[in-house]
């Protein structure tokens, strides 16, 4: 049975979600659009299958190199303690090139979506409990990052000092 559908959040603002998260072995409901476990990606790939990656997929760069076709890629946070999907995401972003939707599933709670942003997840599907609000607000938590991110490559003291020597 598929799982229910979740609010998600892609491109800073509530959207409708038109894929459907399969649970391992379930049956694909016909017409749908659908997220499912890796291998079952790699037999059925397409336009509307889109593979799910655990939190513990080594990201090879044959494996990047096949990521680079699919519509999106969801990685799984199985608890909000577990950040690898954080390491994944950037390095979809940064040492792949990957451009479509890099969306974050499971545990996916408001304060660490402003993070995740960071590392390269321009979609989440939020718990139920969570509050759609404020996860909108918790993605411009704060103004600037003192760290580079795969929304800003060069750290803060740099672009400051870039800013000095200009002005």
């Amino acid at each position: 049975m598929p799982e229910q559908h979740r609010t998600l959040i892609a491109d800073r603002r509530v959207q409708d979600d038109d894929w459907v998260l399969l649970e391992e072995g379930a049956e694909r409901p016909a017409g749908t659009r659908v997220i499912v476990p890796l291998a079952a990606w790699r037999e059925a790939r397409g336009e509307d299958v889109a593979p799910l990656l655990t939190s513990d997929t080594e990201l090879t760069p044959e494996l990047a190199e096949e990521l680079l076709d699919a519509p999106l890629i969801a990685i799984d946070f199985p608890k909000f303690t577990d950040g690898r999907g954080y390491s994944i995401a950037r390095l979809l972003r940064e040492r792949y090139g990957y451009g479509g939707q890099v969306r974050a599933v499971g545990d996916v709670l408001i304060d660490q979506l402003f993070y995740m942003s960071r590392c390269g997840f321009d979609a989440f599907s939020l718990r139920e409990d969570q509050i759609v609000e404020d996860a909108l607000h918790a993605l411009d938590s704060f103004s600037l990052s003192y760290q580079p991110g795969t929304d800003t490559t060069e750290p803060l003291f740099r672009r400051r000092m870039r800013e000095r020597q200009a002005g």
